[in-house]
């Protein structure tokens, strides 16, 4: 494809190929050297000249040239350090969040405690409930506090004989007689 500037000056595919590195800024300057040259019938001089500008021009545009690509790689490189110290910032985090002072695993045995006293609370709740009733019925039933003295005073009515058998152990084993 030829540019619209190079159109402008007649100039053919092949001479655009050889200024393809050229900025179209450039093209005027190299555009009165070659058409003085190729005027005057020096074809092959005038494609001499043009390589030329062409080396020259790529010589003087090499150094930008070399400093875009280092600035795109310094670039490049510092988006790639900047993923990784996001990504080891995260990670960091998330180890934080999971196993930290108070992370989840922290959060999850304090909730299992929770359960536990509140567990705990319930049954000693459900206790004094029960006492609550016993202590009712000792105020109010004769027959309550009757029962209450004869169970843990071991009272007795007139007349009356209480046998009292030892505990049964669980842990006693029969005491085998010694040997002779």
């Amino acid at each position: 494809m030829i540019p619209a500037k190079a159109r402008e000056f007649g100039w053919t595919k092949e001479i655009c190929d050889e200024l393809d590195s050229c900025f179209l800024c450039d093209i005027d300057s190299a555009h009165h050297r070659w058409n003085t040259e190729f005027v005057v019938g020096r074809t092959e001089r005038a494609v001499k000249e043009l390589k030329k500008l062409s080396t020259s021009v790529r010589e003087g545009l090499r150094l930008p040239a070399l400093a875009d690509v280092a600035r795109d790689r310094v670039y490049t490189w510092r988006r790639k350090a900047a993923t990784f110290g996001v990504g080891v910032l995260a990670v960091a985090m998330a180890y934080g969040v999971i196993f930290g002072h108070n992370g989840l695993t922290v959060f999850a045995h304090k909730r299992a405690e929770a359960r536990y006293l509140q567990g705990q609370t319930d049954h000693l709740q459900e206790e004094n409930e029960r006492l609550r009733e016993h202590v009712d019925r000792l105020q109010s039933d004769p027959g309550a506090i009757e029962h209450q003295a004869r169970e843990e005073l071991h009272y007795t009515r007139a007349g009356e004989v209480i046998y009292t058998l030892p505990p049964k152990a669980a842990d006693t084993a029969p005491v085998a007689p010694p040997p002779p």
